[in-house]
């Protein structure tokens, strides 16, 4: 990996990547996973987009996605043509599936790397002339990272750097993305600088004429790898490595405040994921340890008539998925979902689900990664129109280097019951076993009859035929894998028996 050497190289080297860390310890158990997923039958209530093989497409995507005009948009941490990450598109093919287009491929002229290089946690951002705008960790003029531009041109994509860090007194090491206030101000979180040198947020504005950008520190904080919300008055929200805060603007200034300090281990320890804020002002997020189990918290900071927040604990993880990375996505009922970096049926996370009774939450677990299907999620998940959850994982998929995913939180609890034609029967006799699924799942979708076979279902049904069964007695169970809309199921399993 090419460093470009800053004040700040050490804290880099012993921090900054302590999530690939993790990634990486996850990732070398991926093709043991692989192994196993690959002889088992899945619940489909996931759907794998694009699987990332590194060259030319890109590779380990930290990223957030970002819809725009129906296609979906990212970054991969690694990978590209010249492996320091790329910026991609995901674009429905009209069959049900969907093609990648690589945007931008960073560092082609290694080692400067001058228009930057590893986006890192990247969530991109779009103007309404449909700009693409993002940060690169490192790389720039000066190797302390960059804001960057992509504008659409027909069928490609120009590539400006708007700023580059200098670490001092500005702010270095941008990560997470951007958001945009009413005026087309873009805003950010940088993990190093800032006055005191260990993180800042910073504003990037648009110089008067059109003569480019100016930036500015509006705050120094101890910064993790969170990234900003803005609520509809312009005020953003963060996290530092031990507060959730808010940042108002005040003329020309801007006005901190600590909404909420994690005091005390029950109460979340290490705050990482980009805060939520509802439309009555409340403030959701996760923290990556802590809580009742100590493997992490979802939280909400309720704000009182007097706009003082006391902490509400959503959910401790420990029972499935654990140390969630990301934020967290509410739909319009109220329901959080999310994703952690470990836990879950292979240890490699999981998709879960808050489900809000009007009073308070049950978790449940919408999808498991066990390698075949992704592993390891830091995205926060976002949601389309119909309800569909989108995000990406650093591992796993066909090729280990990561995927592109969709889980279906509402998808049909099925049924399945399986009968035979004669039981029992006779050595050598044609015996049917017919199995039947409810609500019936679209035709040709696969039944499995274990041990002796399998066929493809009509309007909810499936046979199988066979003479070969041996003497004795064969336990069968019918069972339906599912897919993205229909949640797998087993008959109850029976004995045939067979005599001579």
């Amino acid at each position: 990996m090419h460093l470009a050497v800053t004040s700040n190289s050490t804290k880099y080297c012993t921090k900054i990547f302590q999530a690939a860390v993790r990634g990486a310890v996850a990732l070398a158990v991926l093709s043991a996973l692989l192994i196993v997923a690959g002889g088992q039958a899945q619940a489909q209530t996931e759907s794998v987009l694009y699987n990332f093989t590194g060259t030319p497409d890109g590779s380990n995507p930290y990223s957030t996605l970002t819809f725009n005009n129906g296609n979906l948009f990212g970054t991969t941490y690694k990978g590209g043509l010249y492996g320091y990450g790329t910026v991609f598109e995901l674009i429905p093919n009209g069959s049900g599936g969907w093609s990648e287009s690589v945007l931008y491929n960073f560092c082609p002229a290694a080692p400067s790397c001058t228009d930057g290089e590893y986006p890192t946690f990247t969530k991109v951002a779009f103007d309404s002339q449909g700009n693409l705008y993002g940060t690169a960790y490192l790389g720039g003029a000066l190797g302390n990272g960059v804001v960057f531009e992509l504008s659409p041109s027909g069928n490609t994509w120009t590539y400006n750097v708007l700023y580059s860090f200098a670490g001092q007194p500005d702010a270095a090491n941008p990560i997470n993305g951007l958001v945009f206030d009413s005026k087309g101000n873009l805003y950010g979180t940088a993990y190093s600088g800032g006055g005191g040198n260990n993180g800042a947020v910073f504003e990037l504005s648009p110089a008067s004429g059109g003569g480019g950008w100016t930036e500015q520190v509006i705050d120094s904080i101890p910064s993790l790898f969170a990234g900003l919300a803005i609520d509809s008055q312009g005020n953003l929200y963060g996290t530092t490595t031990t507060t959730v805060f808010e940042l108002s603007p005040n003329g020309t200034n801007w006005l901190p405040t600590t909404l909420f300090t994690f005091s005390a281990s029950t109460q979340g320890k290490s705050p990482n994921g980009t805060p939520v804020v509802d439309s009555q002002g409340n403030v959701y997020g996760t923290t990556t340890t802590g809580g009742k189990n100590n493997l992490g918290t979802v939280f909400k900071l309720v704000k009182g008539t007097n706009g003082k927040y006391t902490e509400r604990i959503l959910y401790s993880f420990g029972a499935n998925g654990t140390q969630p990375d990301s934020g967290i996505a509410l739909d319009s009922a109220g329901n959080v979902y999310g994703t952690t970096t470990a836990g879950g049926k292979n240890g490699a996370g999981v998709v879960y689900e808050l489900v809000f009774n009007g009073t308070s939450y049950a978790e449940r677990s919408l999808e498991a990664f066990i390698g075949i299907n992704g592993a390891v999620s830091y995205s926060t998940i976002v949601l389309d129109n119909a309800g569909y959850l989108y995000g990406t994982t650093f591992g796993g998929g066909s090729s280990g280097m990561g995927t592109v995913f969709e889980v279906n939180a509402h998808a049909a609890v099925t049924t399945t019951t399986c009968t035979s034609s004669m039981n029992p029967s006779t050595a050598g006799e044609a015996v049917t076993f017919t199995a039947t699924v409810s609500p019936a799942p679209p035709d040709g979708e696969v039944v499995v009859f274990e041990p002796v076979g399998q066929s493809t279902m009509k309007g909810g049904v499936a046979t199988y035929t066979t003479s070969a069964l041996k003497v004795g007695q064969t336990k069968i169970t019918a069972v339906y894998n599912g897919d993205l809309n229909f949640i797998t199921s087993r008959s109850v399993s029976f004995e045939q028996v067979v005599n001579k």
